[in-house]
């Protein structure tokens, strides 16, 4: 147990846990924007689908494991990035092992705590909302949202800063497993960036469809 603990306050048992976290959390996030796409199928569809989540006894398992991810995940970047403030030889790095820098890594720092914010509104919007309202349409909730100016710049703004955050991440997350021999290099930027492009023109494609087509 001790030589866990210390492994876990270690700056590669940190970044472990990150990538094990992050790479769960991007699997969720697949599958949240798989079940966002009904959207396009109309209200009914949407909601119909929203129900069957309700309806699974697994929900709260679920939902509870997620939350462990989150906070884990979050909790475990802030004690990294303070390690990192006081030891420049901790720093993430990024690319496989290439040493070289990219937007994406080196603004890791903001689209996580912007992310973060986001998550929040996002949890109020059509989690926490729900409970509140004695007559509650999911669907509609979603559209009058996206339908909003404010709503709009929100979740495509917060959806670019998935991109960016994933577009390292992902990348990363290999790296730190072990993953980086030359023969793989390729193959996992190239899925990062397939899976990055897939998370964006699913979940940012709903908006615009929802706020241009009024």
């Amino acid at each position: 147990m001790n030589s866990f603990i210390r492994f876990l306050n270690s700056s590669i048992g940190r970044k472990y846990v990150m990538a094990v976290t992050g790479l769960s959390l991007t699997l969720f996030l697949l599958v949240h924007m798989a079940g966002n796409l009904t959207l396009y199928a109309g209200n009914e569809a949407f909601n119909e689908y929203a129900d069957l989540l309700e309806s699974n006894p697994l929900l709260p398992l679920a939902e509870a494991g997620l939350l462990v991810l989150f906070v884990v995940h979050i909790l475990f970047a802030v004690l990294l990035t303070g390690r990192n403030k006081t030891s420049r030889s901790d720093k993430y790095q990024s690319n496989l092992g290439m040493g070289s820098k990219t937007v994406a890594s080196t603004t890791m720092w903001i689209t996580g705590p912007v992310l973060l914010v986001f998550l929040v509104i996002h949890i109020w919007d059509f989690r926490i909302s729900k409970e509140l309202i004695e007559e509650y349409d999911l669907a509609q909730m979603v559209v009058d949202r996206l339908r909003h100016p404010l709503g709009f710049v929100i979740y495509t703004a917060s959806i670019a800063m998935v991109g960016l955050h994933m577009w390292h991440a992902f990348q990363s997350a290999f790296q730190t497993l072990g993953v980086a021999h030359p023969r793989y290099r390729a193959l996992i930027q190239n899925t990062g960036r397939l899976i990055t492009a897939l998370l964006v023109a699913g979940f940012g494609g709903i908006p615009f469809y929802l706020f241009f087509t009024g």
